[in-house]
């Protein structure tokens, strides 16, 4: 079967957040849903780090592992869910999950890393207020 698929468009429909960043760590991808997410405009994103949703306490972190891949090509993740805090534009913490990519050119040099991101926020949040709830259930205070 050949369907010819926009993939703009499939970028722009999707859900989830969709961010590109270069071999210079700069955004050159950012899909409504990351603008949704995070806050920042595709205009406000593009050309600028991930410091921008990337929480103070985590860039040296962040940074580095990030440089570490675009030097060696892989991602210590692979595949993997991780579940980190991001930072909305409005300075609000954020849960997020996401899964990350590396993309290559033509002669397999690394160009670029690839994210996709859900925000759990609500998510975790419930999660944590039914973990409390067990807890005084099964700790009745006397």
């Amino acid at each position: 079967m050949n369907t010819n698929i926009d993939l703009n468009q499939l970028v722009g429909c999707v859900g989830d957040a969709i961010i590109v960043v270069d071999a210079h760590e700069k955004i050159v991808m950012w899909n409504p849903a990351a603008t949704r997410i995070f806050g920042y405009s595709e205009a406000e994103a593009l050309g600028n780090t991930l410091d921008l949703i990337v929480p103070e306490r985590q860039r040296h972190r962040h940074n580095e592992g990030c440089r570490k891949s675009m030097e060696t090509g892989i991602t210590r993740y692979g595949t993997s869910l991780l579940k980190v805090p991001a930072l909305h534009q409005n300075g609000s913490m954020l849960s997020i999950a996401f899964t990350v990519g590396m993309l290559f050119d033509e002669h397999q040099k690394v160009n670029g890393i690839v994210a996709v991101i859900r925000d759990e926020t609500e998510r975790f949040a419930e999660e944590r207020a039914l973990k409390k709830r067990l807890l005084e259930l099964e700790n009745p205070q006397s």
